[in-house]
């Protein structure tokens, strides 16, 4: 039977608590200080430590202190409403997850239900990250290099909770392959993972995707939609670039994360989820709450286990480890064998990847559609071999606007390595906007795409809603290609 170690001083909440969850089948025992928890935890190790934030010696997250950060048990703190920031940075401090008074008893069953599991998962994924590493991997995400391990160290820690992570990183990092990493090393790895890209969705119609809508709700609703919130339910919800999401929709965003519950579009009543919530951006979000795109109190509740993306710069070897991992794919999806001169290796090193693995992904399937049997650094982009500089773009005066405008963004888009999501926040303008004007620049000349942007331009080569592609594990740099597992994601 699981052990709950409940900490109150309120004699009340001592008693009426302690009954519940000796009901839902724990067995519990019960202190009212901090001094004296402490001494219990010198002769019982419980599996759940629910404990009130504020004691009358002490705040409860400080037991965390009395154990070995492995052999921690699972800490739920219990707040009033105006203490709810010091609950989020319980959380940071390691705690599983926190309770608002008064105690909403269902909440308290569900994280009694799934909170003596997390032990089980911490083990597991400690286990499969020893072995991952040995493989230059883990889970979807490839890489060897010392921030890749520093940052599966922070997956591992995170995943087995309940805590919303937000995700900090450049275009191309791969914030979606991490995202649902975390997924599928969490209890929830069952249930659904589901993306929404708030940015490439028309403001219009990114609160029906959220929260779904009823018939008749508005014109062309002519059925009843299940939103994501609903169709995500006991799985994982990924909202990628959150600081484009309309003001007002961040307030129903808060809502459901603060309650637990929802509202389809068209009606009143509500209705229940639970959701893990993971949020992307690539912007700096402090910067993104100074601007007004990000509400502050939003950024506080998505910043509970904040988690930042290095660039493919900062990655060192994982350069080439990734590069062999494409070129690996490439080789056995074509049944050829293919391969890097060593000219061409220092060439993906001496690049700054301004697009991080995206650029390098789609700049290796163009290197192996050029190539016979060997991709040499000829086939190598100019800017592969030139200094990084700052671009400067020479325009005549009386050149029409539009054809400014035009020359822009074509030179913003080249500078960028044709990753249109840098080149959008590049210019100021949305992703949708890009993709308009691009449209638009492209019917006017007639010839279906603009000059020097090809069809597999930029992150187009799997489609700007897929993200990454399932892949293989890569060989160890040098070692060349290995069967294709479908199962691998890259980043």
């Amino acid at each position: 039977m699981p052990q709950v170690l409940l900490v109150d001083d309120d004699p009340e909440s001592l008693g009426w608590l302690s009954e519940f969850i000796r009901a839902e089948g724990y067995s519990v025992d019960t202190v009212d200080s901090l001094r004296s928890a402490r001494i219990h935890l010198t002769r019982s190790r419980p599996d759940v430590i629910l404990t009130d934030l504020m004691l009358p010696d002490g705040q409860g997250i400080e037991l965390l202190n009395e154990f070995p950060a492995s052999e921690a048990p699972e800490v739920v703190v219990i707040t009033g409403h105006a203490s709810v920031e010091s609950a989020i940075e319980a959380l940071r401090a390691g705690a599983t997850d926190y309770l608002v008074k008064p105690v909403d008893v269902e909440r308290l069953r569900s994280i009694l239900s799934r909170v003596p599991k997390a032990e089980h998962f911490r083990q597991e994924i400690g286990e499969l990250r020893n072995e991952l590493l040995k493989l230059g991997r883990f889970g979807h995400i490839l890489g060897n290099s010392p921030v890749m391990r520093r940052l599966y160290d922070q997956l591992a820690r995170v995943a087995p909770t309940s805590a919303s992570v937000l995700l900090v990183g450049d275009s191309g990092t791969g914030k979606e392959v991490v995202a649902q990493t975390i997924h599928e090393l969490s209890r929830r790895k069952r249930y659904p993972f589901l993306p929404l890209n708030c940015g490439a969705v028309s403001p219009q119609l990114v609160e029906s995707e959220l929260f779904g809508h009823e018939k008749g709700s508005f014109t062309g609703a002519d059925r009843q939609h299940q939103g994501f919130f609903e169709r995500a339910n006991r799985g994982t919800l990924f909202l990628d670039e959150v600081t484009e999401m309309r003001p007002e929709l961040q307030v129903k965003l808060l809502r459901v994360l603060e309650t637990g519950s929802f509202m389809r579009v068209g009606t009143n009543e509500p209705l229940a989820t639970d959701v893990r919530l993971i949020a992307a951006t690539n912007r700096s979000p402090e910067k993104a709450v100074e601007e007004g795109r990000l509400r502050e109190d939003l950024y506080h509740r998505l910043n509970v286990f904040p988690i930042h993306l290095p660039p493919l710069r900062e990655r060192g070897t994982d350069i080439e480890l990734l590069a062999q991992h494409f070129l690996a794919e490439l080789n056995e999806q074509e049944r050829v064998s293919k391969r890097f001169s060593p000219e061409a290796i220092a060439a993906l090193y001496a690049h700054s990847w301004p697009g991080n693995v995206r650029e390098l992904k789609n700049y290796v399937h163009r290197a192996f559609i050029l190539a016979d049997e060997v991709i040499d650094v000829n086939l190598a982009p100019e800017s592969f071999l030139q200094p990084t500089h700052s671009p400067v773009l020479t325009i005549r005066i009386g050149t029409p606007l539009e054809e400014v405008n035009r020359r822009v963004m074509e030179a913003t888009l080249l500078e960028c390595g044709n990753v249109k999501r840098k080149a959008a926040e590049i210019l100021g303008i949305s992703l949708k906007t890009l993709y308009n004007r691009l449209n638009a620049y492209s019917t006017d000349k007639g010839d279906g795409e603009l000059e020097g942007l090809g069809d597999d331009a930029g992150e187009d080569f799997d489609g700007i809603a897929k993200g990454f592609d399932s892949g293989m594990p890569g060989e160890r740099a040098g070692e060349g290609a290995a069967p294709a597992d479908p199962r691998t994601k890259s980043l």
